[in-house]
């Protein structure tokens, strides 16, 4: 059977003391906290600075042997883009390089912004940066529901690169849940329904949404079909606010094993 891994998107959230972490907790511990629940975790820091090796290279020490990291893409990389950019993509590669000569390196997440459109240019752009990326494995989130279409799947399969399907709010021209597979891994991610702060919230507020069971039983069928189709699945829920994503997580893991998809 293949393997499914569930965690929440990042772990470093003061908030979580108490929900998550035990009172009193040095933020120190957090990631040892955390590794003691999950064994996957989605790293988001790297999208705002440059990951140092180093730095991976002690969060690698701070968990068991298993323990696996995906980490998303800095934002030179998917968001603000420039003339440096290929520099950009060789730095965060040797970033990363400790996780990869681990074996701990579970996927690079490149996660582009709603403005990222179906263009010529953008297509080109895609396919330069997963050119750049290659031998790594590479997950594709897009926000604007152009892009699913079957050229860009049979374009993602020839680079080997996971179409990240994703529960979101449903508004116009953004994603629906699809179970299509393009690479031999599946990549999904929870961000939440919250309507009302997605275009208006921040990072704190726009995911600030608690799933009911009613809403994770949606996915089991999917995640069946998708199980079927890749080697291994990976759950993520970005719903972070209070630790709602890690209980989102343990409850999303507890319906797996009730319909015998999850060990």
């Amino acid at each position: 059977m293949p393997r499914v891994l569930i965690g929440p998107s990042g772990y470093s959230y003061d908030d979580w003391i108490g929900p998550v972490y035990p009172s009193g907790t040095d933020k120190r511990d957090f990631l040892a906290h955390y590794a003691a629940k999950f064994p996957i975790v989605e790293l988001n820091f790297t999208y705002y600075a440059q990951p140092a090796a180093r730095t991976l290279a002690h969060m690698i020490e701070a968990t068991p042997d298993g323990f696996l990291f995906s980490v998303k893409a800095h934002r030179s990389m998917t968001h603000e883009i420039a003339d440096s950019w290929e520099k950009d993509v060789a730095a965060f590669r040797e970033g990363i390089r400790p996780l990869a000569d681990a074996g701990r390196l579970a996927a690079v997440l490149l996660q582009f912004p709603y403005s990222f459109a179906y263009t010529p240019e953008s297509r080109n752009r895609l396919a330069a940066l997963c050119g750049l990326l290659s031998g790594l494995p590479l997950a594709v989130e897009f926000r604007k529901s152009d892009w699913l279409r079957d050229q860009v799947y049979e374009g993602l399969r020839e680079r080997g690169a996971a179409l990240v399907s994703v529960d979101e709010p449903d508004l116009p021209k953004l994603l629906k849940p699809s179970t299509v597979v393009t690479g031999d891994f599946a990549y999904i991610r929870f961000h939440g329904r919250n309507k009302t702060n997605w275009w208006t919230g921040d990072n704190v507020t726009r995911y600030d949404y608690l799933y009911s069971r009613a809403e994770l039983e949606e996915w089991v069928d999917r995640i069946r079909v998708v199980l079927e189709r890749a080697r291994m699945a990976m759950l993520f829920f970005n719903n972070h606010r209070r630790g709602m994503a890690a209980e989102n997580a343990a409850q999303m893991r507890g319906l797996l094993q009730e319909r015998g998809l999850f060990e």
